[in-house]
């Protein structure tokens, strides 16, 4: 895969994961990423903006990487574009039509997947599941079960469940090293998502499975043991809707 000159938004990019002696599952040898900004929150309705796949090495270098910014086809709400930057305006102006940008995400991600390389993404069934109905929205084919996929949210929720405090990419880094000099940017995110998985491996490799494969089958089962534990904690303060959705990767 090789990166395209058109609509690649600057970022910053973070150093490399740390590194430590402790023995380091094969699947972290070489890892794709992949992040998406959009227009908002809601994964059936909303819109891509931006977006990134890349693949890092195994001392989370970048081998590659690919940006797109898209014109959504709808107007950018403020409160997202003063999340990641980019105004309706500017992707007007900068962005290319969406069904090519995504017919070409689709086909990036295909590439890793069928080359059998795990792709990261933080909290992956948002990013999954909004790529997929912007599949349907532009008559194209989604990926239905994107696979390997490492998630390093539910990762890290199971090697260190009782550790307190916020699990945003931003949180997670600073707690496991890893900088991130632009979040919200695709890029960035999705770089030191990358590198969070190696590290999240480098700390607990003893208790993660040494392929993508066996891995993405764990997920599955802790994304769902995960939801039902947080389900149950809403029923416990009253919540008047407390059912949480554990599919994974895609809802």
């Amino acid at each position: 895969m090789s990166a395209t000159p058109d609509n690649v938004i600057g970022m910053s990019i973070p150093q490399s994961v740390p590194q430590a002696a402790s023995p380091l599952p094969g699947w972290t040898e070489r890892v794709g990423v992949f992040d998406l900004e959009t227009t908002g929150v809601d994964v059936a309705h909303d819109r891509i903006v931006t977006a990134h796949v890349g693949v890092l090495d195994g001392a989370g270098g970048v081998v590659n990487s690919r940006n797109w910014i898209a014109d959504p086809g709808i107007p950018i709400p403020a409160t997202a574009a003063a999340v990641h930057g980019i105004s309706t305006e500017r992707a007007r102006a900068e962005g290319r039509p969406a069904t090519e940008v995504v017919a070409e995400i689709l086909a990036s991600l295909r590439e890793l997947f069928s080359a059998g390389v795990p792709v990261v993404a933080y909290n992956a069934p948002y990013d999954f599941s909004l790529l997929g109905r912007e599949a349907v929205r532009h008559g194209l084919a989604p990926i239905a079960e994107p696979a390997p996929v490492v998630d390093p949210l539910v990762i890290d929720r199971r090697v260190d469940r009782f550790r307190r405090g916020k699990r945003t990419l931003e949180a997670v880094c600073v707690h496991y090293g890893v900088e991130l000099a632009d979040a919200h940017d695709a890029g960035a995110d999705a770089v030191a998502a990358g590198r969070v998985a190696q590290a999240i491996a480098h700390r607990h490799g003893d208790q993660l499975p040494g392929d993508a494969a066996t891995l993405h089958l764990r997920q599955i089962y802790w994304a769902r043991e995960q939801a039902d534990s947080l389900t149950e904690y809403f029923v416990r303060i009253g919540r008047t809707d407390p059912h949480v959705d554990g599919s994974w990767p895609i809802r």
